[in-house]
């Protein structure tokens, strides 16, 4: 995470190393600091629900200023214990095979190589955790699998029924799920991966995967977990105790935590400046490289706690501005640039209406500064988070790298507030959305209008 720190006139000086900063190893990929991610629900982008389709929307993901397209799992599905008429694309049948609702794997590697072409990267979903109880390795490889005391196949999450956990004990089991992962890198030239409940498989495991990759080519790899914040409805003793995934395996991880703070701050359980303990919490836990993934919506949370209009209401798009330009990646979910309103069905077909695109201008502004600012990038220790103090209902910041600025400010309220600008910040300014050059003084004051954002830049 960027420094965090309250606004002086006088420049920064150099912060200080993490304490811990030796034991964080991971070399991300040198495109990695100005990406942004975009998360692909195959089944319901396009009537068809095929690769075919959905290649048609790279070229207008790449406008947007997408940098890494993710695509959920592609493997076939399990049949038996199978939930809804299509399954649960995380119950995977075969680890090599790739599920016909889609296409075939030849179709596969020419999306691949068209989002390539687009300079756009691609991860695949990957479960490693489970499998679908049809899944071969059940019968060919019964010890691969956690039985319980009866000797009974076991599922990881009482709900999660359609599926059976492995058992990273096995080192037969590691050497084929390493040959698994590095298969899809050779044959269909992918990129990396975002792993599914990550913290529910051995660490250990994944610190010996990713050298394998990098032997390969060179990966991104995302992992499902918050270190501060479990998911899935498990508990922290159902978790490896001592996870540090951010350390040797994985590039990024969730920013779980401050997903489930907005939420908390728009139901009113929590005040706006709650964010400023995140953000502390978060510098101290992690050096600047440390990525970690921020976002209002994902496949998960909109089909089971709701849209971000259900959840954040008239600040949907006020925190989609934060999740953007605070300090870390932004992810944007299948259907949020058509302002999606609505629980897209998980186990059966509900495509997306896309309503021609009403929010696409909006993500593409913030996507789009988010790439190309100097002060916006990812994991960069010279870039610093200066909070403005302001009225209760506004949240206001600086990201600064030397003179080069975005100022950005949310109002949660149901009234325009007025942003008082310190000295610090005179000079002239551009405004992101509405490309107004703005000229301040000391003592004058920024407008932010209910339910609303201002986010303005100088290069310098």
């Amino acid at each position: 995470m960027s420094d965090f720190r309250p606004l002086t006139p006088a420049p920064m000086a150099a912060s200080a190393p993490h304490p811990d900063a030796h034991r964080f190893r991971v070399a991300h990929p040198e495109w990695a600091t100005q990406a942004t991610i975009y998360e692909v629900n195959l089944r319901q982008y396009t009537p068809e629900g095929t690769f075919r389709a959905f290649e048609a929307h790279l070229p207008r993901l790449a406008k947007m200023g997408i940098s890494i397209i993710w695509l959920m799992p592609v493997h076939p599905i399990g049949e038996v214990a199978r939930k809804g008429t299509l399954g649960s694309q995380y119950a995977v049948r075969d680890y090599l095979g790739v599920n016909p609702e889609f296409g075939t794997l030849a179709d596969l590697r020419h999306l691949v190589a068209a989002a390539h072409a687009l300079g756009l990267r691609v991860l695949l979903d990957w479960v490693a955790n489970h499998t679908s109880w049809d899944n071969p390795l059940v019968t060919e490889h019964p010890d691969w699998y956690q039985h319980d005391a009866q000797g009974r196949l076991m599922s990881p999450v009482a709900d999660w029924h359609d599926v059976v956990t492995l058992d990273y004990r096995s080192a037969a089991l590691r050497r084929y799920m390493t040959e698994a992962l590095s298969y899809w890198l050779r044959e269909a030239d992918i990129d990396g991966y975002r792993c599914d409940v990550a913290a529910l498989v051995p660490t250990d495991f994944w610190d010996e995967v990713r050298p394998v990759l990098e032997a390969i080519k060179p990966v991104f790899m995302l992992a499902e977990w918050d270190e501060l914040y479990p998911s899935g409805g498990l508990s922290w003793e159902e978790f490896n105790s001592d996870t540090h995934l951010l350390e040797r395996a994985f590039d990024m991880t969730f920013g779980l935590r401050l997903h489930y703070l907005l939420d908390t701050i728009a139901e009113g359980k929590a005040p706006l400046s709650a964010i400023d303990e995140y953000l502390a919490a978060e510098r101290a836990k992690y050096p600047p490289s440390a990525y970690l993934m921020h976002f209002t919506s994902n496949h998960d949370v909109n089909s089971w706690d709701g849209t971000e209009y259900e959840r954040l209401g008239e600040n949907a798009l006020p925190f989609a501005v934060l999740t953007a330009l605070l300090p870390g990646m932004p992810l944007l979910y299948s259907g949020q640039e058509s302002a999606l309103n609505r629980r897209l069905a998980f186990f059966d077909k509900d495509t997306i209406d896309w309503q021609n695109f009403p929010l696409q201008e909006f993500y593409t502004t913030l996507l789009r500064l988010k790439r190309r600012h100097p002060a916006l990038h990812n994991g960069d220790p010279a870039s610093h988070l200066h909070r403005l103090p302001g009225p209760a209902p506004v949240y206001a910041f600086l990201r600064a790298k030397q003179a080069a600025t975005v100022l950005c400010a949310v109002n949660i309220g149901s009234e325009t507030r007025h942003l008082p600008l310190p000295e610090a910040v005179a000079g002239t300014w551009q405004d992101v959305f509405s490309h107004d050059q703005l000229m301040f003084r000391e003592a004058d004051t920024l407008p932010i209008p209910a339910h609303g954002w201002r986010v303005l830049e100088k290069m310098g």
